[in-house]
């Protein structure tokens, strides 16, 4: 079973009032680094197989703080990336608001294409389809961080959970949150959901007494003794 922390990039001086979407340049605030910081600090206790992220700067900042001691360098995957938001770059929320393709977004968001950008869906698969396919290459033992952005990761998400990218605005992805997700053979298990404390993944031994069974690939009935 394949085991992904997926960790969303600390703040920046734009996150909140602006849609920063793909533009270059931006880094993380004091604010964001900290919290980057803090981010290593709690998976440090944690096996990392590798670290891959998205190729925008605060992604990489945040990547490289938990990098840092590890003897790993950063991979870059552009499929990562934010979603392209094409005209809406650089505006402000209030603003966008406004615009008609906001209902769109927030209630049928599988139906949305940004002007001059990418359908919410097309960013949704090619996401999906990076971390299928780092699970494959590391393996299926293997844990692994990667870092990317809001929506990108509230659309992995659903897809763990099964459910229909028209549902994925009621997931939150907050700044160097973090969310595990284990990848069993017959489906995957959402372990930790915007999580900002301390992680302790549960041992092999664990998983065939509590939340899998020895096959790792089915939950157990009542749901397990979980852990602390």
């Amino acid at each position: 079973m394949t085991t992904l922390l997926l960790a969303r990039h600390g703040l920046t001086d734009l996150t909140g009032p602006v849609l920063a979407g793909r533009t270059p340049g931006v880094h993380l605030s004091d604010a964001g680094r900290a919290q980057a910081a803090a981010l290593a600090e709690r998976i440090a206790g944690v096996r990392l197989d590798a670290i891959v992220s998205s190729p925008l700067e605060r992604c990489h900042e945040t990547a490289e703080a938990v990098a840092a001691g590890r003897g790993l360098s950063v991979l870059t995957d552009d499929r990562l990336l934010e979603c392209d938001y094409g005209d809406w770059t650089g505006r402000e929320l209030k603003e966008l608001a406004k615009d008609p393709l906001w209902p769109v977004v927030q209630a049928h968001p599988s139906a949305a294409a940004f002007p001059g950008g990418e359908p919410m869906a097309a960013m949704q698969h090619r996401a999906v389809a990076a971390i299928r396919e780092w699970n494959h290459r590391l393996g299926e033992k293997a844990v692994y961080l990667a870092c990317s952005h809001g929506d990108v990761i509230k659309a992995i998400v659903a897809d763990a959970l099964g459910l229909h990218l028209d549902q994925f605005q009621r997931i939150t992805a907050d700044p160097a949150a973090l969310t595990v997700i284990r990848y069993a053979p017959l489906r995957p298990f959402v372990l930790r959901l915007n999580d900002m404390g301390e992680l302790r993944l549960p041992e092999d031994s664990e998983e065939k007494d509590g939340g899998e069974n020895s096959t790792g690939s089915d939950a157990a009935v009542g749901g397990g003794p979980g852990t602390t």
